[in-house]
């Protein structure tokens, strides 16, 4: 049955979801924080920033005022910047008049607290006004959704009915939803990826191979499933679609943000020039730093994470760092 959609936040990611959405037969809004980009989405149906090739439905409505994206709304989709998260949260909470499903389709961890962002929509949205929350994660591109190539991608939850609505919602002939209820497995999945493809993005711009590749991501996959199992999730999920799948296409596509950053490090950019010229936000670098400070207080190993930390923020030399991590003691790979 249609139901009444608000997609918050109208990047590549939440447009592409919108146009899922709408396709599907629901009734969209779509929220931008600037007005100019709402009336791109209403007058001309283009996102040329974040999509350039899509044309959007007309039945995409779009506004730059939250209240009124939200209105009736049956369904709310979290798809911003995870830093803004619970700012939004917060405005949202007070004007919802009825118990709502809160989805997030948003993949890194809060800088200072690293919360969940599940956790953050929990804190800040009354249990009174949400009937769930429920994550939607996966390997997926906002541009491939865009033009109905296949993808798969998890609805995870604690409450399965709740999931399964939102797996309703989403599916159709190009666009697969599986649920899981490993929503902390799921989440650190997701943000984590993004570390070990800044990493995945260096040794390609320092004219590494294939062999160098595998080896960052098989144990790139084992530091994600170290850290997530100590905070309780199912070591299984990271096999799964938010796990190994959203690192495999992470790791290996030009529209991986997190990619391309990482391969303008490894070409000798400097984290600075990498930011002000991506003009996006670059989840991984935040991500890095909240993951490198998780792995400490749990006492983790997580060697590749702590060599891009000392990239990233203590500005040491990639190729330095990828030699430190290959001298290190032998040791089983179990």
């Amino acid at each position: 049955m249609s139901k009444k959609v608000a997609v918050l936040g109208a990047g590549s990611w939440g447009t592409a979801l919108a146009m899922v959405l709408e396709e599907n037969g629901n009734d969209v809004c779509l929220w931008s924080h600037k007005a100019k980009q709402a009336d791109e989405i209403n007058f001309k149906h283009t996102n040329k920033l974040y999509l350039p090739s899509a044309v959007l439905a007309a039945n995409i409505r779009a506004t730059s005022h939250i209240d009124e994206a939200i209105k009736d709304a049956e369904v709310i989709v979290f798809v911003i910047p995870t830093k803004a998260i619970r700012e939004v949260a917060k405005i949202v909470a007070p004007l919802l008049t009825k118990p709502t499903v809160i989805v997030h389709a948003s993949k890194g961890l809060e800088q200072e607290s690293h919360k969940r962002i599940s956790e953050i929509l929990e804190e800040e949205i009354p249990e009174s006004k949400r009937q769930a929350v429920v994550v939607l994660s996966g390997p997926s591109h906002a541009e491939e959704v865009a033009v109905k190539d296949l993808t798969t991608i998890t609805a995870a939850s604690t409450n399965e009915e709740a999931a399964k609505v939102v797996q309703d919602l989403f599916m159709n002939d190009y666009f697969r939803v599986y649920t899981n209820n490993d929503i902390i497995g799921v989440e650190l999945g997701a943000a984590l990826k993004n570390i070990i493809a800044v990493g995945a993005g260096a040794l390609q711009g320092l004219g590494y191979g294939d062999n160098a590749k595998a080896a960052l991501m098989t144990r790139g996959l084992a530091e994600i499933s170290r850290l997530g199992v100590a905070f309780g999730a199912d070591p299984m999920t990271f096999t799964g679609l938010s796990g190994v799948g959203d690192l495999i296409v992470t790791c290996t596509s030009v529209h991986s943000r997190n990619w391309r950053a990482g391969h303008m490090l490894g070409k000798g950019n400097s984290l600075k020039e990498v930011l002000e010229s991506m003009g996006m936000v670059v989840e991984g670098i935040a991500t890095t730093k909240a993951a490198y400070e998780l792995a400490k207080q749990k006492e983790i190993e997580m060697p590749i994470t702590a060599a891009i930390y000392e990239v990233l923020y203590n500005g040491a030399n990639v190729e330095d760092i990828i030699v430190s991590l290959m001298k290190r003691d032998g040791k089983s790979e179990a």
